[in-house]
């Protein structure tokens, strides 16, 4: 038996309540060596790909910001009080390491138990990483 889709037909999907990255990660964990391998590189050299390209944006990006601003204080258009504003950047800092803590306690440990439990995986990854970064 299939069922057609209309247009009026809707899917929900709760992805608290299946767990599908859980059992994605599980899946993956009950494959051979080499799948592992080839999994993990591949998604490795992709973040890494991606992180070097968004990171590259986001540092012209700021530090043209931070260029722009600099002249514009030596010209006299922009006066900064930098103490404030070093003391802001370290109470917002503290603000989001309270936070984390709060939202998010046992991360590192489940990272590192997956990593522990899947090391071709986790290898494999790491090394993709390195080399998506360097494109």
């Amino acid at each position: 038996m299939s069922h057609k889709k209309g247009k009026d037909d809707v899917v929900i999907v709760n992805y608290r309540d299946s767990g599908w990255l859980r059992d994605a990660i599980r899946d993956v964990s009950k494959r051979s060596t080499a799948q592992q391998l080839a999994i993990g590189g591949l998604s490795g050299w992709v973040s890494g790909y991606l992180c070097i390209k968004v990171g590259k944006l986001a540092a012209i990006t700021l530090g043209t910001s931070i260029l722009v601003l600099q002249i514009a204080q030596h010209q006299g258009y922009v006066k900064v009080d930098w103490t404030l504003f070093q003391k802001d950047v370290e109470r917002a800092k503290n603000v989001i390491e309270s936070q984390t803590r709060t939202h998010y306690p046992g991360v590192y440990n489940s990272v590192m138990t997956f990593f522990k439990n899947n090391v071709y995986l986790g290898g494999s990854f790491a090394g993709g990483f390195l080399i998506g970064a360097t494109f």
